[in-house]
C-alpha cells in the first residue's frame, strides 16, 4: 500500500507530465495553425526546438540506459569472477 508521501510524489509526477504534454502538444500541433502575430507565440520557443529538445532528451535517455546496462554487466562479471 502506498503511503501518503508516495501518493503525493506520484500525483506531482503525473501533474508535471500532463503540463509538459499539454505544452508540447499545443506548441507542435496547434501553434502552426494560429496566426504568427498572435500574442500566444511569445510563450513558446521557436519551432526548431520542437524537434531538437525531444531528440536531445531521447539521446540522453539512450545514453543513461546504455551506461546502466554496462554498469550492471560489469558488476555481474566481477561477482562471477569472485565466485570462481
Amino acid at each position: 500500500m502506498a503511503t501518503g508521501t508516495d501518493q503525493a510524489v506520484g500525483f506531482g509526477l503525473v501533474a508535471v507530465s500532463l503540463i509538459i504534454f499539454t505544452y508540447y502538444t499545443t506548441w507542435v500541433i496547434l501553434l502552426p495553425f494560429i496566426d504568427s502575430q498572435h500574442v500566444i507565440h511569445k510563450y513558446f520557443l521557436p519551432r526548431a526546438y520542437a524537434v531538437l529538445l525531444p531528440l536531445a532528451a531521447g539521446l540522453l535517455l539512450l545514453l543513461f540506459v546504455g551506461l546502466f546496462i554496462t554498469y550492471v554487466m560489469l558488476k555481474s562479471q566481477k561477482i562471477t569472477k569472485k565466485a570462481q
